[in-house]
C-alpha cells in the first residue's frame, strides 16, 4: 500500500464519520434552533426545556437513521476487509 492509497483511505473514513454522524446532529441543531425560538417568542426561559426535546429527538433520529448507517458503515468495512486481503 502506498502514501496515496493510504492518504485516500483516511479520506473516505473521515467522509463516511461526517456522513454518519451528520443526520443526528443536524436533527439535534434543528430542534435546539425551534425549541431556543419558541423560548424567545414565549419568553419562557427554562433551561432544561431544552434537554428533553433534543434527547427525543436524537433518541428517534437513531432510531430511524441506524440502519441505514449500519449498511453503510458495512460496505465500507468490506470495502477495506478487501483492500487489506489485496495486500497479503
Amino acid at each position: 500500500m502506498n502514501e496515496t492509497e493510504i492518504i485516500e483511505t483516511a479520506r473516505e473514513a473521515l467522509l463516511l464519520c461526517i456522513e454518519l454522524g451528520a443526520p443526528t446532529l443536524l436533527v439535534g441543531l434543528l430542534v435546539g434552533v425551534s425549541v431556543a425560538l419558541l423560548q424567545a417568542l414565549t419568553q419562557i426561559q427554562e433551561i432544561t426545556l431544552v434537554f428533553v426535546p433534543k434527547i427525543l429527538a436524537i433518541f428517534l433520529a437513531l432510531f430511524i437513521f441506524l440502519p441505514g448507517m449500519m449498511k453503510t458503515l458495512t460496505v465500507f468495512m468490506e470495502t477495506l476487509m478487501d483492500r487489506m486481503i489485496g495486500l497479503g
